[in-house]
């Protein structure tokens, strides 16, 4: 008899967003998330003050049909606000104007997670909380009060174990990032907030029967997702192991990241507690009229699993091609030098020639990556510049080191690469005599190494390589030496 039952994570997750606008969603307020100055871009109407009415933000509602479009959702005809009722001080008006019964995506799939609806908001004021115990004290600024806040909401999914939940979870929700960084309808800067998770989390014995959820809110982090939901999941299968399953109730709870741990905050309410009814002051919404979706679907730009997909087609590994996928600038370089190929080569040769496409993966995570870090802000090589170093590198013309010397030089100096090869003698020799007099003079000055060799160490040949290679300042083709070293001491 096993001492213990199996459990199986069960997930859902609600993913707030903050919609890239000019202004905020039912006023001319401007949407501004690096305001710093509290209280600025206010108005009567997202203040609630009495007669102000609300009027719709085209731009927010496009954005979230070009989302529904990316996830394969289905777009509502008709479509409609409605009022959220719920009192705390950083919404002004007591309600939310929010989206219950007719959302304006249904449906749709991403990172192996079944998506249930994705609907417009707007966002609530922002509490700021100073001091502790009796001498602290809040305030509430109302910049944010407004602003487009998108929902995505997903299916529960079921899982083997936790670290296969918290992984898969934290996987789509940085998926659902891409997706909106790709589309440009979103920041989705998490340390700002302008992307929030909250997961709905239970456990069962049962995986056809879901047992009692909880909805850990306001997770700003990847890492946060994946702990909050390690240690929800451990908390609720040692509550029930100890008999005490009664104590697992639907709530509401935080993610304290300084102790590791989440904590009740309320008790969670149901759609009926909200008292949601349609907003009397906005009009309801055909979409299909309002929006030529045909249109819009065509435009959308390549999303991150299709790149993903096209990458992989190249050769590039898993690991450098999610690093491209999450960098924009370094993945402009990439698919810019890569472009370059059949421009400044040969018309008929395929530009996506895996060994052309690897090499420029490699250069670009490598040595450009590394410029980067240090500064940030640093524009990269002229494409076609690079394009002919890797080329000649390829084709064995240069060496990896010599390309690796130069590459800063590109970046800092725009030098003319082929001027600086020829100048500098930086062309790779390939020529098997003179080579063959190198190694001969290399085996003649160094037979202790060759000993060594002949004695069963076959690493010892790379000091061999690397004395030729100095010798020849940097030209000698290390693949011929190599080859002719062998050839000689055989």
């Amino acid at each position: 008899m096993e001492k213990y039952k199996k459990y199986y994570p069960v997930i859902g997750l609600e993913i707030h967003a903050e919609l890239k606008t000019n202004t905020k969603m039912f006023c001319s307020c401007k949407n501004d998330p690096d305001e710093e100055n509290p209280n600025v871009n206010i108005c009567p109407v997202c203040m609630a003050h009495p007669g102000a009415l609300p009027v719709i933000n085209k731009k927010a509602v496009e954005n979230v049909i070009k989302v529904g479009l990316a996830v394969g959702g289905t777009i509502a005809d008709f479509t409609e606000f409605d009022r959220k009722n719920y009192f705390y001080p950083d919404i002004p008006k007591g309600f939310q104007t929010s989206q219950y019964k007719y959302p304006i995506v249904s449906g749709g799939h991403l990172a192996g997670f079944d998506i249930t609806r994705v609907h417009l908001e707007e966002d609530t004021a922002n509490n700021k909380h100073f001091g502790e115990g009796a001498e602290g004290y809040s305030l509430i600024d109302f910049n944010r009060s407004g602003v487009p806040l998108m929902e995505l909401v997903t299916e529960a999914r079921v899982f083997d174990s936790a670290e296969d939940a918290s992984k898969n979870t934290s996987a789509f929700a940085k998926e659902f990032q891409f997706v909106l960084w790709y589309l440009g309808v979103s920041e989705a800067n998490m340390e700002k907030g302008e992307m929030r998770v909250e997961a709905n989390i239970s456990i069962t014995d049962d995986p056809k029967k879901f047992g009692t959820k909880v909805e850990v809110k306001n997770l700003n982090s990847f890492k946060s997702v994946e702990k909050a939901i390690k240690y929800e999941l451990d908390r609720m299968r040692e509550l029930l192991e100890e008999g005490k399953g009664t104590e697992i109730v639907q709530e509401t709870r935080g993610w304290d990241e300084s102790k590791q741990k989440t904590f009740s905050q309320r008790k969670k309410e149901g759609s009926a507690d909200y008292r949601y009814f349609p907003e009397p002051d906005l009009p309801k919404m055909k979409l299909h009229e309002a929006f030529d979706l045909e249109k819009m679907k065509g435009e959308l730009p390549e999303l991150p699993f299709q790149r993903r997909e096209r990458f992989f087609n190249y050769g590039i590994k898993k690991e450098d091609i999610e690093v491209l996928i999450a960098d924009d600038k370094l993945c402009l370089e990439f698919e810019a030098t890569l472009s370059c190929f059949d421009e400044l080569f040969d018309k008929k040769e395929n530009s996506y020639n895996p060994k052309y496409a690897i090499a420029i993966a490699n250069f670009v995570l490598s040595d450009l990556q590394a410029i980067l870090k240090k500064e940030p802000n640093h524009s990269l090589p002229l494409a076609t510049d690079f394009a002919i170093l890797v080329r000649m590198f390829v084709d064995g013309k240069i060496s990896s080191r010599v390309a690796k010397d130069l590459i800063p030089r590109l970046v800092y100096d725009r030098i003319d690469i082929k001027e600086v090869l020829e100048k500098e003698n930086l062309i790779q020799n390939s020529d098997e005599s003179s080579i063959k007099i190198l190694v001969e003079k290399a085996i003649t000055e160094n037979p202790d190494v060759v000993a060594v060799y002949k004695s069963g160490k076959e690493n010892a040949i790379m000091s061999l390589v690397g004395k030729i290679i100095k010798e020849s300042n940097g030209s000698a083709n290390p693949k011929m030496v190599i080859e002719m070293l062998k050839k000689v001491l055989s």
